[in-house]
Parts: structure tokens; C-alpha cells; sequence
């Protein structure tokens, strides 16, 4: 059975999942306007929320709930590779301001 048998086309679920989403995007601006504590806190705790709401995301509308396992868990590995190799450039921007270190020693 594939994934085109196993989705019987109901959009309900659909509407359901889209409507967690939105309140989920809401619970994150209230969260946004109503936090008073650290920034370091809020930025955790937003993190985590938005997290979750990619994952259901991924999840349903792209129909990775269907899928194998091993597929979602290669996905995944993947792109926090990919997002890890994004980050490791962020010094190279440092360099545009400062120039090359040690290019001044003479």
C-alpha cells in the first residue's frame, strides 16, 4: 500500500492540523508580548514552540506521516547537517569588517 492508498483525500484532517497551526502561531505572538523575563528564556522557549509546529507541519502537509522511518530519520539527519554547515560560514562574514587576523603583523 503507498501513500496515495493509505490517504483516503479528506481534507478535515487537513483543516484540523491548519487550525492547531494558527493557534499554535498565535500562542506565539502572545507569548512574544506577554514575556518579561530574559531574552535568552524567551528565545528558548519560542524555539521550542516553533519546533514543534514545523515538525507537524512537515508531518501532515507534506506527507512524511505516510513515509518509512528511515526516511524521516535520513531527512532529518541531512538537514541538521545542512543547517550545521550553514553556521560554520558565519565567521567568513566576520572577516569582511575585520580583515584577515594575523594579516598586520610586520
Amino acid at each position: 500500500m503507498n501513500a496515495a492508498e493509505k490517504h483516503n483525500g479528506s481534507s478535515s484532517a487537513d483543516i484540523i492540523v491548519y487550525l492547531v497551526l494558527l493557534a499554535i502561531a498565535g500562542l506565539q505572538i502572545v507569548m512574544a508580548y506577554s514575556y518579561h523575563g530574559g531574552g535568552g528564556r524567551l528565545l528558548g522557549r519560542l524555539l521550542v514552540v516553533a519546533f514543534f509546529q514545523s515538525v507537524i507541519a512537515v508531518m501532515f502537509f507534506m506527507h512524511l506521516r505516510f513515509e518509512n522511518r528511515a526516511l524521516i530519520i535520513s531527512v532529518a539527519v541531512v538537514t541538521l547537517f545542512v543547517l550545521a554547515a550553514m553556521q560554520y560560514s558565519w565567521t567568513d562574514s566576520f572577516r569582511l569588517l575585520d580583515g584577515v587576523p594575523f594579516a598586520r603583523l610586520h
